[in-house]
């Protein structure tokens, strides 16, 4: 039950508007990462693409046509490269609007951690 009034321990909505990080704690402050809830769906994802890379090996050990490979290993890029679209989308849902509540300078880092990752799979 919330009281209002003097004398309550319910913050008013200047103390809030004063100082918007004080106290706040979110999930990542927790340890709980963005991928959290889809943890399971992602590790059978990684096992996946685990399964195609030996696949790749097996193509290679076996003398397989070039073209065969090389058709191999593209589908297995894409598949590592949607991986890190869900991860990033996951990362910017979660850590970035964490960071967004608390304010403050965590925002900006955030936003900056999460550009130098997309620049380095802009790079690949």
């Amino acid at each position: 039950m919330t009281t209002t009034g003097t004398g309550s321990n319910t913050p008013s909505s200047t103390d809030a508007a004063e100082a918007p990080s004080a106290g706040i704690v979110t999930d990542h402050d927790r340890g709980i990462h963005g991928y959290h809830q889809q943890k399971q769906e992602h590790l059978k994802r990684l096992r996946r693409i685990e399964g195609q890379i030996r696949g790749l090996q097996r193509m290679v050990d076996e003398d397989v046509y070039c073209i065969d490979i090389l058709t191999q290993v593209s589908a297995s890029t894409k598949a590592l490269q949607s991986f890190a679209l869900q991860l990033l989308e996951e990362h910017l849902r979660h850590c970035v609007a964490d960071a967004a509540v608390k304010g403050g300078d965590e925002i900006d880092a955030k936003v900056k951690e999460a550009t130098q990752a997309i620049a380095r799979m802009l790079r690949t």
